[in-house]
């Protein structure tokens, strides 16, 4: 019979309130809009402009442990059209998680073309910008695509820069390394958003009721 170090199954005693103890990600929470999104995208003549509209509602979960490990989070949707336009352009999920112990971030993000990526960072309790990394390859903070898109979109390295201006805006900056089929050269896919505040954010669960 295996035998598990008993540490390892030393769960903290957290605080209820996620709201209090989400360190930089803590003005994110709530529901924000940008109308000015700029995505520099890859099409068969090289790079092309596109503005997009975002809607993003982030969550406060209630806190998560694996073992002694303890985490706050936000949970996402990104929904993004084209402007004037009804149809999805992009759609993401996932979770902005900080481990108050490690001063680490994380950022994991689901898109429905069949692509995963958790990225990582580190950043002070009162940091108004900080940046996250993820790379194909690496198990800790890595990218899984599907064959399809392994094949002909490969995505290498993903970064980005999360900018908070204040209580009611914040920014950010991110770039997706490419290598595209039959092209010598990876391709900066890039997009990049300011958001305003169009709605508070909510207590977790645990924590009951509203902000």
């Amino acid at each position: 019979m295996t035998v598990f170090p008993r540490h390892l199954f030393d769960e903290p005693d957290p605080d209820p309130d996620t709201l209090a103890n989400l360190g930089p990600l803590t003005l994110l929470a709530g529901t924000w809009e940008g109308e000015k999104g700029d995505d520099i995208k890859p099409t068969a003549e090289g790079g092309a402009s596109q503005r997009y509209v975002e809607r993003i509602e982030l969550v406060p979960i209630d806190p998560q442990m694996n073992g002694p490990q303890l985490l706050y989070g936000l949970r996402y949707h990104t929904h993004i059209v084209k402007p004037g336009d009804v149809e999805t352009y992009h759609d993401q999920v996932g979770y902005w998680l900080w481990e108050p112990a490690t001063g680490r971030v994380l950022h994991s993000l689901t898109i429905p073309r069949g692509q995963v990526v958790l990225a990582k960072g580190r950043a002070k309790a009162d940091a108004t910008t900080f940046t996250v990394k993820a790379r194909r390859g690496r198990t800790e903070n890595g990218i899984c695509s599907g064959i399809f898109l392994e094949d002909n979109f490969r995505t290498d390295r993903f970064s980005m820069t999360v900018t908070i201006h204040d209580a009611d805006c914040w920014s950010y900056a991110e770039t997706t390394v490419l290598k595209i089929k039959g092209v010598a050269k990876p391709f900066d896919h890039t997009d990049a958003n300011m958001l305003r505040r169009v709605g508070p954010p909510r207590r977790n669960p645990l924590a009951g009721g509203d902000a």
